[in-house]
């Protein structure tokens, strides 16, 4: 099985400038992996991972995004028997002309 959620939305601290520092602002976050599904009692709860995932983010406050990729390709592989995990963090308002963003893979 897949699971696929895309588009999860909130706001937090992220960045390393200064007013990133002091002011929330919106992220958006894709995450998708692999795992096998043989019965009802192994599915896993996608909206457990998009509560863990926006919780992490809110509470570590991270400066950069890749730290903030590590650390929950690291959560979510130590919780879930997951494979083949790609996750994508944008910031589409830091800059005014795009949305930027960063991918594990």
């Amino acid at each position: 099985m897949k699971i696929l959620i895309k588009n999860l939305t909130f706001d937090c601290i992220i960045g390393i400038l200064d007013f990133e520092r002091k002011t929330v602002q919106k992220v958006v976050i894709d995450i998708s992996f692999k795992y096998d599904y043989k019965n009802k009692k192994e599915f896993i709860d996608y909206s457990q991972i998009s509560k863990s995932v926006e919780k992490i983010m809110k509470k570590k406050k991270f400066k950069l995004l890749e730290e903030a990729i590590i650390h929950i390709e690291q959560n979510l592989f130590k919780k879930y028997k997951i494979k083949k995990l790609k996750l994508k963090i944008s910031k589409p308002d830091i800059l005014t002309n795009c949305i930027v963003s960063l991918k594990n893979k």
